[in-house]
């Protein structure tokens, strides 16, 4: 294994994780109050153009990072809008 591809394949690691304490921290306080859905949105958009550029070069490891990193941000997406929806944020009176 060359140096370069090391440091990709933990570049890569770090990125497909990256969210995985917010999806955490998120299920368990069952809040969304301090998520940016602009950033998880961006990310989403982010990562699908990275595995859709990884596959345009056939590399393994952009196409694997990003679909997984893909997969944890749609998990992210899904708890933020259940929890938006079962919990609104306070301070808002419904119309």
């Amino acid at each position: 294994m060359t140096f370069w591809l090391f440091i990709g394949i933990v570049a890569a690691c770090l990125t497909m994780l990256g969210f995985i304490p917010q999806i955490i921290r998120m299920y368990r306080t069952k809040s969304v109050a301090d998520i940016s859905v602009v950033t998880l949105l961006q990310f989403t958009l982010g990562v699908t153009l990275w595995a859709a550029y990884g596959c345009s070069i056939r590399d393994p490891v952009v196409i694997g990072a990003n679909i997984v990193s893909l997969a944890t941000l749609v998990v992210a997406l899904g708890l933020y809008f259940h929890y938006q929806r079962v919990h609104p944020p306070s301070g808002l009176s419904p119309a």
